[in-house]
This record gives structure tokens, sequence and C-alpha cells, in this order.
């Protein structure tokens, strides 16, 4: 092969490795970095302990998340879903008294059909649902994972409903009501809307 063969093959093979290469580091650019720390909060800190300390795979999780679910667009609740889901926490809360596993079970299972219902994967693909949570509701999408967890080892080895066990399935239910207010409060828009109507409203009767 000639020189300018070679040399002709050699700029090819660097062009297809750049053209390769250049949506990752637009990637990592988007994404990386300051930006991940900011948008994930606690769940940064979280995924950079899960993989022992490296932040250079923790940014690649996180990153990957972003790109799968970052243009998820959550449906809104009607008035009537969000008082259905209201009156299911209510259940959820009077059942804790007599049965907190029950009711850390019911917790579960709420949260993954009230994420669904706001168009998240459904809560049969569990971890998929929870990755498309933590990349919109970052602050809050740990007590899922708790309750999930707790749920899961009660259903599992049968946790004892007093002492530790109920200490746990407590502090997993908080953490969950967190993110459910977060997936059931109205949305700014309508919030402003409603403070112009009411405002408006005002000045008619004024």
């Amino acid at each position: 092969m000639s020189t300018g063969m070679i040399v002709l093959t050699v700029i090819v093979a660097v062009v297809i490795i750049a053209a390769a290469t250049a949506p990752i580091l637009r990637g990592r650019g988007r994404y990386g970095g300051p930006g991940l720390k900011r948008r994930f909060g606690p769940e940064y800190e979280r995924t950079v302990a899960v993989h022992d300390g490296d932040t250079k795979a923790a940014e690649r999780e996180l990153a990957e998340r972003v790109q799968r679910h970052g243009h998820l667009r959550e449906r809104p609740l009607d008035p009537a879903g969000r008082e259905q889901y209201a009156a299911r926490w209510t259940a959820v809360q009077e059942h804790f008294v007599e049965s907190p596993r029950q009711a850390v079970a019911e917790a579960d299972q709420l949260l993954a059909d009230l994420a669904a219902a706001r168009g998240y994967p459904n809560g049969g693909h569990y971890d998929e649902q929870l990755a498309a949570l933590s990349v919109h509701h970052a602050a809050h999408v740990d007590g899922y994972r708790r309750v999930h967890r707790v749920a899961r080892a009660g259903a599992r080895d049968g946790l004892t409903e007093a002492g530790s066990g109920t200490e746990e399935m407590r502090m997993a239910l908080v953490g969950a009501r967190e993110l459910f207010d977060d997936l059931t409060h109205p949305s700014r828009e309508t919030g402003r809307h409603r403070a112009t109507h009411a405002g408006a409203s005002h000045s008619k009767e004024g």
C-alpha cells in the first residue's frame, strides 16, 4: 500500500471515530459534572456511593437516565383522580395502626399506580419507573425506593409488627409521602391560573 493510501486510511479512521464519539462528548457536556449534581442532589451522592465513589461511573449512569427519561412530560391528574389517590393514602395511614406491613405494601402499590397515571413507566417495570422518577423528582425518589425495599422485605421475611421493624416501616412511609405529595400537587401553571382567576373575581366583587 502506498504512503498516500495509508495516510488517507488513517484520516478516514479518525473522522469515523470522531463522528462516533461526538454524541457522547456532547452528552457529557450537557449532563455531566456540576449540572448532574444540581439536577439530582441527594440522588447524585447516593449513586456515587453505589459505585463505590467512582464519580465517572455514577455520572454515566445518571446521564443515561436523563437521556432516556429527560423528555418525559407528566400527565396531569384531574380533580377526581387526585381525590381518589388522596383517599387511598388516607387508607394507608389508617391501616398502619393495625397492620404496618399491609400499609407499607399498599403505599408501594399506590406510588407505582400514581406514577404510571402521571405518565411514567408502568409499575411492573419498577427499575425503569424509579429511574424516570429520579430524573424529575430527584429530591424525593428515595422515599419510593425505601418503601419498595421494605415492602419486599416484609413479604419475603415477615418483618415483625413491633420494635425496629415497625419504626423502619414508619420511616419508609414518611419518605414515600414526600414523593406522593410531589406527584399529586397541582402544577405551578394551575396554581397561577387559580391565583389569576381569584384576583379577577375579587376585582369584579370590588
